[in-house]
């Protein structure tokens, strides 16, 4: 049977609109894995965009942004689990 998590739906929806290519939301959701590999991809993007590297700054910026778009309406349509492997329930969402 699925769980709903015990992790804030708007905190996470919020986390994940406003801080999201830093990977932020994900670890507030205990998932830390992802949550490093987010964040390397935004420091990444700032080395080199530092470093004059255009070019390789706006791929990892496009990467990273992308995936967080995605992250963030997995999150609003509630089909996100946070780190324990339980939902991310929306208000009213119902768990079958």
């Amino acid at each position: 049977m699925k769980q709903p998590s015990s992790k804030s739906y708007g905190v996470a929806v919020c986390l994940s609109a406003i801080f999201g290519v830093m990977g932020i939301h994900h670890f507030y959701l205990g998932r830390y894995i992802e949550g490093l590999i987010d964040f390397s991809l935004f420091i990444a993007t700032i080395y080199f965009y530092i470093n004059g590297q255009i070019f390789w700054a706006i791929g990892f910026a496009l990467l990273d942004g992308l995936h967080t778009f995605i992250i963030t309406i997995m999150l609003l349509t509630g089909s996100f689990k946070d780190g324990e492997g339980n939902y991310v329930c929306y208000p009213g969402q119902r768990l079958a």
